[in-house]
């Protein structure tokens, strides 16, 4: 298993990245153990979560994921050779998060979710701490069949450089290691980098937006962007929350899939998507892959990818999935993506 700087910063992260969304939903406190164990075994150090989980959000459920992954730290006494990633709750009218109140990124309320994740989590800090979405208007959390990020401002949006200013106390105070953005346009990574410039904060050293063979418009602004200022791509939703493992393929509804479960996979599910994802399940098998497989070496390959952010509900699923690294792409795997690719674009961003 590769080891990757993440952006600017001293630390070192696996190419692979478990993923842990569906623990305290779809999976146990013993099952998310075992997937952890064997991420360990096949040398992940890297874990990734955030105080809105598991999905999907619910108040009787939110933090569990966090306490999961805190009793395995525990167990393990393993805390120091794992990077934990977490998130602070963009701007949402869920009022669970805070006692009662929506939640936006003002100091009140980053400083409630950093103390409460690290009780969660049981530890002093943690190692990289994120925004999970802006405190402004975009295609994130919003209307699915949006195809255009553009908002207009909010009359009471949180400046970029208040919100910046309080990770740079939390850097101080020892509470986390790095800073983070998440599902973040070109314009505000660069908004955050020139607030950090002027000294008002920490500069961000990642980004985790979604990446897949179906959304590749990380490619056309944001990767000049990330690579120029120092900011390593976290990519999630690498098989397109499951459409690219094949088992939607021409309607299919497998039972306890999350389809199945919870019905809110309409991001990907736009008009085309489904012709697109199987054209490209069907190259995946041409070139003798499961399409999972192919999908996550895709990813996997991409030179500005520091880390595919991998989910799984089974253990044979984690297993594919981290057996991807071992997948050699080729020139030709990437010209048959490309060539689709010139014909579909992004059905999914």
């Amino acid at each position: 298993m590769q080891k990757r700087h993440l952006g600017r910063s001293d630390l070192m992260v696996s190419q692979i990245c478990l993923g842990t969304m569906t623990f305290g939903e779809q999976n146990s406190e013993e099952e998310a153990h075992a997937q952890m164990d064997l991420a360990a075994e096949r040398e992940v150090n890297f874990l990734d979560m955030a105080e809105l989980y598991p999905t999907p959000p619910k108040a009787e459920t939110q933090g569990r994921t966090e306490r999961f992954v805190g009793t395995w730290m525990k167990a393990r006494a393993n805390r120091d050779r794992t990077i934990v990633a977490s998130k602070v709750v963009g701007r949402t009218a869920n009022d669970w998060f805070r006692g009662g109140r929506p939640s936006k990124l003002v100091r009140a309320d980053i400083l409630d979710a950093v103390d409460k994740s690290l009780d969660r989590l049981q530890t002093d800090y943690i190692d990289l701490y994120q925004i999970h979405w802006p405190d402004r208007e975009t295609l994130f959390g919003s209307n699915p069949m949006r195809v255009t990020a553009f908002a207009e401002p909010l009359a009471d949006e949180t400046p970029i450089g208040e919100t910046l200013a309080v990770f740079g106390e939390l850097v101080k105070a020892g509470k986390i290691r790095h800073f983070g953005l998440s599902n973040e346009s070109s314009w505000g990574v660069m908004r955050y980098v020139a607030e950090a410039d002027e000294g008002v904060g920490p500069r961000a050293i990642s980004l985790q937006n979604s990446y897949s063979l179906a959304n590749r418009a990380y490619e056309v602004n944001l990767a000049e962007t990330c690579h120029r200022e120092g900011l390593g791509l976290l990519a999630y939703s690498p098989l397109a929350q499951g459409y690219l493992s094949g088992k939607y393929d021409h309607g299919a509804l497998p039972a306890g899939s999350r389809k199945a479960l919870f019905n809110r996979l309409q991001r990907y599910e736009k008009p085309g998507a489904a012709e697109v994802f199987a054209a490209y399940n069907a190259m995946a098998r041409d070139f003798g892959l499961t399409p999972a497989t192919f999908g996550h070496a895709f990813v996997n390959s991409r030179p500005f990818v520091t880390a595919n952010i991998i989910g799984a509900t089974t253990i044979a699923q984690l297993d594919e999935a981290l057996s991807s690294v071992d997948v050699g792409w080729t020139k030709e795997m990437q010209d048959a993506v490309d060539g689709l690719h010139q014909r579909v674009g992004n059905p999914c961003f």
